[in-house]
């Protein structure tokens, strides 16, 4: 029997990995506590205690953090319309530093000098889980098997991982057959691994196709305090169905969007730690959300404003996606993005169809948008001559560079 080294909080998903590394911690002589956060993936969380408890966990904590997840983490992504290089919409990366308060919270609560994961050494997961814990909780040890010599060579693939299950009992969902992983939570479910790691194997998942439906959303001030522009309410003109509150909203729109396909990808990123890997997301509700209040922003928004906010949107993309979602600069990101919301209030009018969002229309009551001033049809407070000279301003610096082109090409043809 190993030495009694401790207790250890287990980010624990009730899989094959999670499962497996339970027993093997047991094994190195740790006492384990389970930890489970409800992010809204669809999960038997009452089965998944008794699990736990079966494999040897001392205790087992389940935390529904769906509502924290959506107000804390997503809100503040759609606020930046936060696309890591040009198409994820980090349902992972926004869920780790979640997860990670939660089991620091428990580390914590029960004196516990360890927490432990199951995220791969080749992968993204690992640097997110323990930057997080690491500045929640900066004397927190953290246990990562998948980095441990004695685990991986243990266990170099998933048939060996899956053998070491069978001969302890560890029922597990994964087979052979089957061998990709799947993460979800509110936010998107992601698949990546096995088959999937061959970037020209087509994958045949199939999702919802159906009729048109239209929805209508209000974006408006949503949280006291300094006014923030996040989704308040959302109509389906359908069938007149309505949701308000953050949680039910976005739930409203994964099933909506859902039906139809929308926000489903299949990309090669770049990981933090320099590979490429290849994963397939669907995000329903987050590509609604982005389509709408990237429209109502454009609407708003001053446009040198925009032009910087946008900067500072590409690295908070970044900054989570690679685990610094709560360093200084990310929660400094937070702050200036937040503030260039305060005009961003206003209802988008869309439709959801194959696969596609479309912006019918928006309106808003801090509108820059004046109709009069762009109609063709009236002439208001705008003289076209003056368009001649604010013309010839602009072409000097074209004309002087082309005529130094043009001295250049003379020359050399000399």
């Amino acid at each position: 029997m190993a030495q009694c080294k401790g207790t250890v909080v287990l980010a624990y998903s009730g899989g094959l990995d999670t499962s497996c590394i339970l027993v093997w911690l047991k094994e190195q002589g740790y006492d384990v506590i389970a930890y489970l956060a409800n992010i809204g993936q669809k999960e038997d969380f009452e089965a998944a205690r008794k699990k736990a408890l079966a494999l040897g966990a001392k205790k087992v904590y389940i935390e529904d953090v769906s509502r924290e997840f959506v107000e804390s983490f997503i809100w503040p992504a759609v606020q930046a319309n936060a696309l890591y290089e040009d198409r994820y919409l980090l349902g992972t990366a926004l869920a780790r530093p979640c997860i990670a308060r939660g089991l620091v919270g428990i580390a914590q609560q029960e004196r516990a000098p360890y927490i432990a994961h199951g995220a791969t050494g080749k992968g993204n997961d690992q640097v997110r889980f323990e930057l997080s814990c690491y500045a929640l909780c900066p004397k927190i040890k953290v246990v990562a098997p998948w980095r441990l010599p004695e685990f991986y060579q243990r266990f170099p693939g998933r048939r060996e991982l899956m053998d070491y299950a069978k001969k302890h009992g560890i029922p597990v969902p994964v087979t052979p057959q089957t061998p990709w992983s799947m993460d979800e939570n509110l936010m998107h479910i992601s698949y990546e691994a096995g088959i999937l790691e061959n970037p020209k194997v087509i994958d045949h998942g199939s999702h919802g196709a159906g009729g048109v439906s239209c929805i209508r959303s209000l974006i408006g001030n949503f949280t006291a305090g300094p006014p923030v522009c996040v989704p308040v309410k959302v109509t389906n003109t359908g069938d007149g169905a309505t949701r308000s509150s953050a949680l039910e909203l976005f739930v409203y729109l994964n099933d909506i969007a859902g039906k139809h396909g929308v926000g489903r990808i299949d990309i090669v990123e770049n990981r933090f730690v320099g590979m490429k890997s290849r994963g397939i997301y669907e995000t329903p509700a987050g590509t609604i959300l982005y389509h709408a209040h990237l429209d109502i922003e454009a609407f708003t928004m001053d446009r040198e404003v925009r032009k910087i906010k946008q900067g500072l949107s590409l690295k908070f993309s970044e900054l989570v996606y690679n685990g610094f979602w709560h360093s200084p600069e990310c929660e400094f990101l937070r702050e200036c993005i937040g503030r260039s919301q305060e005009p961003v209030v206003g209802t988008v009018r869309l439709s959801v169809f194959k696969g596609h969002v479309y912006i019918l229309g928006r309106e808003s009551p801090r509108s820059l948008y004046n109709e009069e001033l762009v109609s063709m049809n009236v002439q208001g407070d705008y003289e076209p001559a003056d368009a001649t000279g604010f013309i010839n301003i602009n072409s000097l610096r074209l004309k002087e560079y082309h005529r130094l082109q043009s001295k250049v090409t003379v020359k050399q043809d000399e």
